[in-house]
């Protein structure tokens, strides 16, 4: 089986949609997914996935089932220093990666800013969620590894969020999440696959074959976002 996680194109935050680009990258993106034989898509509920799908489903005449565990990962908090609150994501490098409880995937939620923000709850409920449609699509989950009840080649299509996208990869390839999102960049429109490998009959684990894929848009000479990416060097007029 395969899954292809999709980040929305480039948003407009204010309004839940995509800006102009955004639009032209969602164009893009159907062109190639319309070549690939999808056996389902599923899309979060927010205006930006919805809308990034929507292009790709009208090309294909198909229709996406809408699951609320793919909107975005949003619980926030308040990190040491700070006064306002902000996403668990989204940290200075700095501040968590001498903290090795980051970086273990069964506790990194267990860090007191973590803790406060009650994020280990609002991530049990996604991966819960997660658990339940892999075994829907044949793959029941056993400690770190899965069953391949009935082990198959389709295709699925999920349209999300950077920080939604980080908590199923981390699922998938056991890693705690916060080494994914700020280790990767999944840029708007980027494609993400997972594909599973029974190796030993009945049992099975998936690995990344591509990561915040982007050739689409180069392909239709759509030059790619820098959303998602922070300044090469601090000198640059980039973001910090």
């Amino acid at each position: 089986m395969k899954i292809l996680i999709i980040r929305h194109g480039d948003p407009d935050y204010a309004n839940d949609t995509l800006t102009a680009k955004g639009w032209q990258e969602a164009e893009c993106l159907a062109e190639r997914i319309a070549q690939i034989d999808v056996k389902d898509f599923y899309v979060s509920p927010l205006g930006r996935a919805q809308d990034t799908a929507s292009l790709t489903l009208e090309k294909m005449d198909r229709t996406a089932e809408t699951l609320d565990w793919l909107r975005e990962f949003d619980p926030q908090i308040i990190r040491d220093g700070e006064q306002e609150p902000s996403y668990a994501w989204d940290w200075q490098p700095q501040a968590w990666m001498d903290h090795p409880i980051f970086f273990d995937p069964d506790h990194w939620y267990d860090e007191e800013a973590m803790s406060q923000g009650h994020v280990k709850e609002r991530y049990a409920w996604v991966i819960q969620n997660f658990d339940q449609f892999m075994q829907a699509h044949g793959y029941r989950r056993s400690g770190r590894l899965y069953e391949a009840v009935q082990p198959n080649h389709d295709t699925l299509v999920l349209f999300c969020h950077f920080g939604v996208a980080c908590v199923l990869l981390s699922r998938l390839l056991n890693i705690s999440p916060m080494v994914l999102w700020h280790g990767i960049a999944l840029a708007p429109a980027s494609i993400t696959v997972v594909s599973s490998e029974e190796r030993r009959e009945g049992t099975a684990v998936f690995r990344a074959l591509q990561i915040g894929d982007q050739s689409h848009l180069y392909a239709c000479h759509e030059k790619p976002s820098f959303s998602a990416r922070f300044c090469e060097c601090w000198t640059d007029k980039t973001r910090h």
